[in-house]
């Protein structure tokens, strides 16, 4: 199992819209995101910015995450959240949530 943290803005006059998102993610987009291999999801918001962290059980991070972006129901979903999102200034080119990285944890 590997934990991932990331980061990302939310565009300003957007946060109401997507906690209201989140509030009642599909049912659809909640499955992938079980069938690619993904537990412990969570998403923190503070100060502009919103927190992610899950936990990987799987044995190819980059094809479960391929495979969850072909999905027509989480394209579906993406289309909606990602206006509300800005990729902070630090992000790699094909990073749209930055990764972070792990500097503590303890079980």
């Amino acid at each position: 199992m590997t934990r991932y943290g990331s980061v990302i803005q939310i565009q300003e006059g957007k946060l109401e819209e997507y906690k209201a998102l989140h509030a009642a993610v599909w049912p659809e987009v909640l499955k992938t995101i079980y069938k690619c291999n993904i537990r412990n999801y969570s998403i923190f918001y503070r100060d502009g910015y919103l927190f992610s962290y899950f936990q990987y059980i799987g044995d190819d991070y980059q094809v479960d995450m391929d495979k969850m972006a072909r999905d027509p129901k989480t394209q579906e979903w993406w289309s909606l959240c990602i206006p509300c999102q800005k990729k902070i200034k630090t992000a790699n080119q094909e990073e749209w949530w930055a990764l972070m990285e792990e500097v503590f944890h303890v079980d």
